[in-house]
């Protein structure tokens, strides 16, 4: 119970069940370090869909690891999803050394260690017998926050100068405060700086949900915060945008409680956050297939000032 959400109450959301959490788990990396995870999941039931969590690149020496993003891996494990989260190669405290190759975005190891978790399935059910059994590795989905978005958007789709980072296992996404187009898009300093930006979204067809927060300020891009949204418009699998209100590229205080990710926290926003991403996903993974329509109309009838979505046309979806 939370005293201080107010009217993200209205949008419908399962009561939370009790979780398991196993941390470290570690999976081996061709000439590397190993790579750990945290896995999340409901202590029961069978079937168990799966969201591999990427973090970002943000401030915190913590939170872009596995141990950050707590406000969403939590709340999505008690209502029926498995959560993995990796300490991906960019991250402050685990990752690899910032001053080699690569370094410090590391962006195509990123893609590679979400690869390697979807190689691995068996050998991290293995490191969690109480969860072994119960996942369901046909239903899979990334979701992802600012850099993890970009991750994320390769692994949809997405292509950069041609090249397919795509993987077909990967039934759906979830992008939150996700870069928009780079190049020309992107300030001169910015599109030197980060010529990986300069991604193709029409490459994903599978289904995506796009996030931002309206008062997002990317410091990347001349443009406002609508560049977040550029996937939105830009992939044909991606069927909806959510813009939380009020709130900017922390979305109310998804990257962890208390954390200096967040420039504005507001339990409302997040709230919203958390219950419209998970009805999305649970109506994609056929947990409830109304929930993300039910969610919707509370959110027009009830509770309009906290969102506002955005919804691809059907035509436009097939």
């Amino acid at each position: 119970m939370n005293r201080l959400i107010n009217h993200a109450r209205a949008l419908p959301t399962p009561a939370p069940e009790t979780t398991v959490a196993y941390t470290p788990i570690r999976l081996p990396m061709p000439g590397r370090q190993e790579l750990e995870l945290r896995l999340t999941a409901p202590a029961a039931g069978t079937n168990l869909p799966i969201v591999i969590l990427s973090h970002g690149f943000g401030p915190s020496r913590y939170i872009p690891s596995k141990d950050g993003y707590a406000p969403l891996a939590q709340f999505w494990a008690e209502r029926g999803l498995a959560v993995i989260q990796p300490t991906q190669a960019s991250s402050r405290i685990g990752g690899l050394d910032p001053d080699l190759p690569n370094g410090p975005f590391f962006w195509r190891e990123r893609v590679l260690e979400i690869r390697a978790i979807l190689d691995q399935l068996a050998e991290v059910e293995r490191q969690a017998p109480a969860v072994a059994g119960r996942l369901e590795h046909g239903r899979i989905a990334v979701a992802g926050h600012s850099f993890g978005g970009f991750t994320c958007s390769l692994l949809l789709g997405a292509r950069l100068q041609g090249e397919d980072f795509s993987d077909p296992r990967i039934r759906a996404g979830v992008l939150l405060a996700t870069p928009g187009r780079g190049g020309a898009d992107l300030t001169p300093e910015n599109a030197e700086r980060f010529p990986f930006f300069d991604v193709d979204f029409s490459g994903i067809r599978v289904p995506t949900l796009v996030v931002c927060g309206a008062e997002d300020n990317p410091h990347f891009t001349p443009r406002g915060p609508e560049w977040h949204a550029d996937a939105f418009h830009d992939a044909p699998g991606a069927d909806a945008l959510v813009t939380i209100n009020r709130v900017g590229h922390g979305l109310g205080g998804i990257a962890g409680w208390d954390a200096r990710e967040t420039e504005a926290e507001d339990p409302d926003a997040l709230e919203a956050t958390r219950r419209l991403t998970l009805a999305w996903l649970r109506s994609r993974f056929d947990i409830d297939p109304a929930a993300w329509t039910h969610c919707q109309s509370a959110l027009r009838e009830r509770a309009s000032t906290l969102a506002e979505i955005a919804l691809r046309p059907l035509a436009a979806q097939s």
